[in-house]
Parts: structure tokens; sequence; C-alpha cells
């Protein structure tokens, strides 16, 4: 007579060497999925930033200068600006004490004062527009996250730019 196997219907014992294999199991697939998240995550941000800087830099340019540079740095330092003098415009009309849209304004201002203050002390990392190569490889990119690797990303900080 044939070997079956035992049923899945029966319940292990939850110290058996195959309960704990199997919870090693689990937990090793449930910290990598979690760190595939946060790669994602950081390279969605990453390619949001650069596609902004795509987007702003002239088309007929070769390379940025550093007076252009720190012209397109401000820009995006200063990208919020608007939409939190709407949200200020919104919470002074009207007679509510609570602040409408408290959490995305906090957001914006954290985001703003850590983006200035990197800037500040050891630079903002963005790609590097005073080279030529980057410069071409930032005007070939469709916008696809898989190809982040090919941009040499550069820490660049205000005191650098003033040099």
């Amino acid at each position: 007579m044939p070997k079956t196997k035992p049923s899945l219907d029966k319940l292990k014992h939850p110290n058996s060497r195959k309960t704990i294999s199997l919870a090693k199991k689990m937990i090793k697939s449930e910290k990598k999925n979690q760190n595939k998240l946060g790669t994602h995550i950081k390279n969605n941000l990453i390619g949001e930033k650069i596609m902004w800087f795509k987007e702003r830099v002239p088309p007929d340019c070769t390379f940025l200068n550093k007076e252009q540079t720190l012209d397109l740095i401000q820009t995006y330092l200063s990208r919020f600006d608007e939409e939190l003098e709407q949200i200020a415009i919104k919470n002074s009309v009207g007679q509510r004490k609570s602040r409408q849209h408290a959490s995305r304004e906090d957001i914006i201002k954290i985001t703003k004062e850590r983006e200035v203050g990197e800037f500040e002390s050891c630079g903002l990392e963005m790609p590097d527009l005073m080279n030529p190569q980057q410069m071409e490889v930032l005007k070939n990119w469709n916008g696809e996250l898989r190809f982040l690797q090919h941009f040499k990303l550069k820490r660049i900080s205000r005191k650098m730019l003033q040099d």
C-alpha cells in the first residue's frame, strides 16, 4: 500500500522542528517584502525628484553652471510655497478655530525645513547637472525607475555653489 502524505488538517505541535522552520521561513519572507517596499518607496521619491529637475532644465542646455544650478535649487526648495499660501488663505477665511489641512501643512513644512537644512549643511542629493554626460542621461531618461541606477547623484551644498 502506498504511503500518503499526512493531511494539512492535522495540527503540528508549536515547538516541533517543522513548525519552527515554517515560522522562520515566514518571518524571513515578511522581512524581505518589507525591504522591497522600503526600496520601492525610496526609488519612487528619488525618481520624483529627478523628474522635477528634468522638467525644469532648459532643453537646449548641455550643462549648467554654478549660478544656474543655484537658481534651480532655489526654485526646487520653494516649490511648496504656493500651496502653503493657499492653505493659509483657507485657514484665514471662516470662523473655524481648528486648522484645515493641518497634516498636509505640517508635512510640507517639515520637508521644506529638512531640505533647506540639507542644502545649507551637507548638501542636497540631486543629479549632477554640471556634468555634460549626466545631463545627457537626464535628457534621455523617460521616467522609468529601473534606470535610476544610471544617474550619478551628487550632494550639492550652497557653500559649494558659492565658491
